[in-house]
């Protein structure tokens, strides 16, 4: 029997039912029914608790709003409470025995919960007391989940019908962490490693793939990962909003924006209970035609969003000014906005999650500082730099109109800059163009002409007073250039001089995390004196 207020209302099996039931209503759109078919039983059963308090967590991620947090950071704690009511829980050793059955359930859900909660930790306070208490409760989560997988692969556990549950729920923590610890560089992974964690990547998506595969309650939980994983390239395609995000993410990394902004505008309409769903939506729908070069419909939704959205709002108001700076000068702006008065706007919008401002605001900040002056120096191309950040150059690589037509801007832009007169910013402008062009370049196959892009970037390092990102970042293209051209050895040069040579420059750990990657890719150690740098 399983644990209730009086051990003796629904069995494990039971339980495990309804909250299976619960979560399909959840993928259906049908997020309030999901809910209250839980409800009822969140301080009677450690599934029902968690699942419930699972639905309020995403909720607050996407809101990021403080009653959203603490009220889904009080639900996990209450989840965890009933975890702890199960009998023996918790006393350092297992046993395969049928009573055992439901103590290795309640592990499972504590640990979970216990990493939820250090999630929700991490959002909720802006003091390192919040982060010392969250790496506290992801180590014993971690352990637990080590505990477990250990004692699964090493005994003959009596298999009932909850049994796949129990190793989804083994398999969704164990896979994520290992997934999760091996996306770290070498040397961030080496400390952690020193502390007891250890990521194995392969095994990590091993583990999530036999999860998603199978039908238990983390199935969901697990597909999701892989799907953020993979960016969303291989799933079954369903009905629900989510779903619908997802493949409208696959067919946008295709380069068939069209299909996508279909996929997401369905996603929308599939769903009205939760915003935040649109406001994932709406994000993609903006890039999807800045690709397009729509400025005026990508800067609708960006507006939406900086109504909407409390993720950042300096960011949508910063993308906001960057579209309407993209319209002819003499041409009507929407709702009579100026990209003067809201780019001098985006500083007032700075926020902090968890002590920190998102890498995304900070460099939006950054660059609408010059708009301060009385007469401020025009961004010659802000959309196209920030569509750069977020990787938009490879999504259009498969669409030569859309590479040319982004081509033609960079050119137009180029021609207005050389008949301006100089000023503080002129080599940075010239410098965020020469870069643009040369991605557009290499994704035209004109290689030789791309690679005399990046090098004049690199060439200016000295002169640079402000985007100190572009250096490390064209020698990250430029070896990218080479590794297609089979240079390795050259590659491998200027991916440990970018990784090396460089710090405290905007967007630092998205760069470091792509050196690493490509460096992985070649195979190539990070370089001799890596640990001298720890």
């Amino acid at each position: 029997l399983y644990l209730t207020s009086d051990y003796r209302t629904m069995t494990l099996k039971e339980c495990l039912d309804e909250c299976m039931e619960a979560l399909d209503l959840f993928l259906n759109n049908r997020f309030n029914e999901s809910l209250e078919r839980l409800q009822p039983r969140v301080n009677e059963s450690m599934y029902h608790a968690l699942i419930y308090a699972t639905v309020l967590e995403m909720q607050a991620m996407m809101t990021f709003q403080h009653d959203d947090i603490s009220n889904a950071g009080n639900t996990m704690k209450n989840a965890q409470e009933v975890c702890q009511r199960v009998p023996l829980r918790k006393k350092g050793t297992f046993s395969a025995s049928v009573g055992e059955d439901l103590i290795l359930h309640a592990e499972v859900c504590y640990a979970e919960c216990q990493l939820q909660r250090a999630a929700l930790t991490f959002l909720q306070d802006e003091n390192m007391v919040s982060f010392i208490k969250g790496g506290i409760k992801v180590r014993n989560s971690y352990l637990i989940y080590k505990d477990l997988h250990s004692f699964i692969k090493s005994h003959n556990c009596l298999k009932g019908p909850s049994h796949i549950h129990l190793e989804g729920g083994i398999s969704f923590g164990v896979g994520a962490f290992n997934l999760t610890l091996s996306l770290f560089p070498p040397r961030i992974l080496r400390v952690l490693e020193f502390a007891g964690f250890s990521g194995d990547k392969e095994y990590g998506l091993s583990l999530l793939s036999d999860g998603a595969n199978g039908t238990n309650l983390r199935s969901m939980l697990c597909a999701l990962l892989l799907l953020c994983y993979y960016t969303f390239l291989t799933f079954i395609l369903g009905s629900g909003a989510i779903f619908l995000f997802f493949a409208g993410r696959t067919e946008e990394i295709k380069g068939n924006i069209e299909e996508a902004v279909t996929l997401f505008e369905d996603g929308c309409k599939a769903q009205q209970a939760w915003k935040q769903f649109h406001h994932m939506c709406y994000w993609e729908l903006m890039w999807c035609f800045t690709y397009k070069q729509a400025w005026r419909m990508a800067y609708f939704y960006a507006d939406l969003l900086s109504q909407e959205s409390r993720w950042s709002k300096a960011m949508y108001v910063y993308m906001k000014a960057a579209y309407l700076s993209m319209l002819p000068k003499d041409e009507a702006r929407p709702f009579g906005e100026d990209e003067v008065q809201l780019f001098r706007q985006v500083p007032t919008f700075k926020q902090k999650i968890a002590g920190k401002s998102p890498p995304t605001e900070k460099f939006a900040i950054r660059k609408a500082r010059r708009y301060k002056a009385p007469s401020p120096v025009k961004l010659p191309v802000p959309v196209l730099e920030m569509m750069y950040m977020w990787n938009g150059f490879n999504v259009i690589r498969k669409r030569p109109e859309l590479t040319e037509g982004i081509m033609q801007t960079l050119l137009e832009a180029e021609r207005s800059f050389l008949e301006s007169p100089g000023n503080e910013y002129s080599v940075d402008d010239c410098c965020v163009i020469q870069l643009l062009k040369g991605l557009c370049l290499k994704n035209q196959g004109l290689l030789q002409a791309a690679e005399e892009c990046f090098n004049k970037v690199c060439s200016s390092e000295k002169k640079i007073k402000f985007d100190h990102y572009l250096v490390p970042n064209s020698l990250v293209e430029l070896s990218l250039l080479y590794i297609d051209q089979g240079r390795r050895e050259e590659a491998v040069k200027l991916l440990r001089k970018a990784k090396q040579n460089y710090k405290d420059y905007s967007m630092e750990s998205r760069t470091q995390f792509r050196v690493h990657a490509a460096l992985a890719k070649l195979k190539a150690d990070p370089g001799e004196d890596e640990d001298t740098h720890l």
